[in-house]
């Protein structure tokens, strides 16, 4: 599948709850729910400034990773019986005003976001990956997986914005 992230199953509909650390879960699920949330309602402001100029279709291909990775973290919300931050309607619109206003200082200033976006979430994910091993890697491999994939993937997004004039 594009972007790969669709590959990535739980092995059943049913996450194995015993024996894991639901607290430290919750966290780390919550944030990365909310963090995707976010970043998805951040291009969703890009793309309502730049979708039809030269950079649109970079922003387009990010934003349709950033469609998965939500998707994902919908779907581990609900297997890890996790409830999203009281801080959804929040991100809603600030990520949106930030997407669009960043946007409407032209390519370079929405690539300036989405690098300053990118790395927070990359930090985000490694940190998230050392707790995670220091628990068991081997009861959140599954978990570790996606986390790695998509840490992966925002580092490409850096990238890409550096790419792309982020730091003129």
């Amino acid at each position: 599948p594009p972007g790969g992230g669709a590959a990535l199953r739980l092995r059943s509909t049913r996450a194995p709850l015993e024996g894991i650390n639901k607290p430290v879960l919750d966290r780390i699920i919550r944030v990365d729910h909310a963090g995707e949330y976010g970043a998805n309602r951040i291009y969703a402001g890009q793309m309502a400034v730049l979708g039809r100029s030269s950079v649109g279709p970079v922003i387009r291909q990010m934003w349709n990773q950033e469609k998965t990775h939500l998707k994902k973290f919908n779907e581990l919300m609900v297997a890890y019986r996790v409830r999203p931050t009281v801080l959804l309607p929040f991100w809603n619109v600030a990520g949106f005003v930030l997407g669009a206003g960043t946007a409407l200082l032209g390519k370079k200033g929405a690539m300036a976001c989405t690098v300053a976006v990118e790395e927070s979430i990359s930090d985000h994910y490694n940190n998230q990956i050392r707790t995670l091993m220091e628990e068991d890697p081997e009861k959140y491999k599954e978990l570790l997986q996606v986390i790695k994939q998509f840490r992966d993937e925002e580092l490409e997004h850096h990238d890409i914005g550096i790419e792309h004039d982020a730091e003129a």
